[in-house]
């Protein structure tokens, strides 16, 4: 720690009403490692889905294998929600955002382990536990205005 200056409180002060941690609760804020802060736990799921709806062939969702390799701060990520987990956010310029992941996506496996049935804890500590490379599946839900589109595109020429 640097030199005290005059405008710093001592240890024996008592924090005055303005400076207690009693009060109106804001949202926790961090900060990611390109320097832009981000409230923390924002809704991000257009509705609920289950792990059958995941795995219905022939249905809404695609699936996509990414591998990540993680770098001095982590694999630029966040997971959250259960049965099934999804990806909460993605750092925009992390190693998660190089290959490819976004959020709203469904984490089907890690490291070939299924985890359709678990917990985003559960998953995180598997990731966080496991080798610098994670090989991740998740099912992301198609595009259908895009498929419209580029069918146009295709009959038309």
């Amino acid at each position: 720690m640097g030199p005290r200056t005059a405008d710093s409180a001592s240890k024996n002060e008592k924090p005055t009403k303005s400076e207690s941690c009693v009060g109106p609760a804001r949202p926790r804020l961090r900060s990611s490692s390109d320097g832009s802060i981000y409230t923390r736990r924002t809704v991000v799921l257009r509705r609920p889905v289950s792990t059958e709806e995941l795995q219905t062939p022939g249905g809404p969702y695609i699936k996509k294998i990414f591998t990540i390799v993680g770098d001095a701060v982590g694999w630029g990520f966040v997971v959250r929600g259960k049965q099934p987990c999804y990806i909460q956010a993605v750092e925009p310029f992390g190693p998660a955002a190089a290959a490819g992941m976004k959020v709203r996506q469904f984490v089907v496996s890690v490291n070939g382990l299924n985890v359709l049935n678990l917990d985003y804890r559960t998953v995180s500590h598997l990731i966080l536990t496991g080798p610098r490379t994670v090989v991740m599946e998740v099912m992301e839900e198609r595009d259908h205005w895009g498929e419209e589109e580029m069918q146009f595109t295709q009959e038309s020429n």
